[in-house]
């Protein structure tokens, strides 16, 4: 399994970056997880958008759905031009009425309904989910390939639960949108020594820091992470690709 950093940024991305969206392949199978604001521009670095073979969102806040209508609009414009693209499942919860609606458009994407205690199974991923603590109904997701343990937090404020969930992964893509002395807790994000404290409970191999804030020192949030999680630490930079068989 490989995963490719195409949005790393919370709430809104910085000047040329994008929020978050993240791309994992498996087998030839191009899975895209998340499509925040400007994720359509950065994704043409490594795949054309008819290329994807499918979709999978977290929740609705437009940091991490922001683009679906821009990805929409350039798989219409290639079936305009070449006439045999498929249709796009995109992966929601249906929690959410008029989000998962939009999942749906004129007949080059399709929405496609996932639950809280669905195994699913697209391409070769298999996806369970663990609902998060946010003002809006979310999804974590542990995604599981050749033997490759991938959990992706989502947007939540701390819960114990994460570290079964992410029980003995290779890659933990934890959001830490707040330094270590904030409470998180009504704003449903967690703190880097929370994402570092999961981390060392769940014996993952690699935290990956993600869902930035666009204040302070970053190097902060990684140092305050380690007080807690003994193992690699890195952020989720755009461009990082990480082969998890390596």
């Amino acid at each position: 399994m490989k995963l490719t950093v195409i949005g790393p940024w919370g709430g809104y991305p910085k000047v040329n970056s994008a929020s978050s969206g993240y791309l994992l392949e498996h087998d030839g199978f191009h899975l895209l997880m998340d499509c925040g604001s400007a994720v359509l521009s950065k994704l043409q670095k490594y795949i054309k958008p008819e290329k994807l073979d499918a979709v999978i969102i977290s929740h609705y806040h437009p940091d991490h759905i922001a683009d679906i209508g821009v990805l929409q609009h350039a798989l219409i414009i290639s079936k305009y031009l070449n006439n045999n693209i498929n249709t796009l499942p995109i992966y929601g919860h249906n929690e959410d009425k008029h989000g998962f609606q939009s999942l749906f458009f004129d007949e080059v994407s399709v929405g496609v309904e996932y639950k809280e205690n669905q195994e699913l199974h697209i391409g070769p991923f298999k996806v369970t989910f663990l609902r998060t603590k946010h003002p809006v109904p979310c999804f974590a997701m542990r995604i599981e390939a050749g033997n490759q343990i991938l959990v992706y937090t989502a947007d939540s404020s701390y819960l114990d639960s994460f570290s079964s969930f992410a029980a003995d992964a290779d890659i933990l893509l934890c959001e830490c949108n707040l330094y270590g002395d904030m409470d998180g807790s009504a704003a449903g994000h967690m703190t880097s020594f929370e994402a570092g404290e999961i981390a060392q409970v769940a014996g993952v191999k690699h935290l990956i820091l993600t869902h930035l804030p666009q204040y302070g020192n970053l190097e902060q949030l990684k140092t305050e992470a380690a007080a807690k999680f003994s193992g690699n630490i890195q952020f989720a930079e755009e461009s990082l690709i990480m082969d998890l068989s390596n």
